[in-house]
């Protein structure tokens, strides 16, 4: 449906933000997250992705690695790690 729809191009946007885009750019897509497309069906309120942010703005200049996607109650959901411990 239309809600499962927004919830994959949300987390599809919110992924190309925390794997691809330079810290500052990051930092600006997460702050006007609601602004990605999808963000708000996905996420009608936003405590689900403070953790998100929270990681995300502690990271600094590290990118982000996408290390999960799963299908979660019809919507994709993807975790992610920043920092060194993700490199060999």
């Amino acid at each position: 449906g239309g809600a499962s729809r927004a919830g994959g191009e949300f987390d599809d946007a919110l992924s190309a933000v925390c794997t691809s885009a330079s810290p500052e750019e990051r930092r600006a897509a997460l702050a006007a997250w609601s602004g990605l497309p999808g963000a708000r069906e996905a996420h009608p309120r936003e405590e689900h992705l403070l953790p998100l942010l929270v990681c995300a703005g502690a990271a600094g200049n590290d990118i982000g690695v996408a290390v999960d996607r799963r299908t979660m109650l019809g919507s994709a959901v993807s975790s992610f790690i920043f920092g060194e411990t993700h490199q060999s």
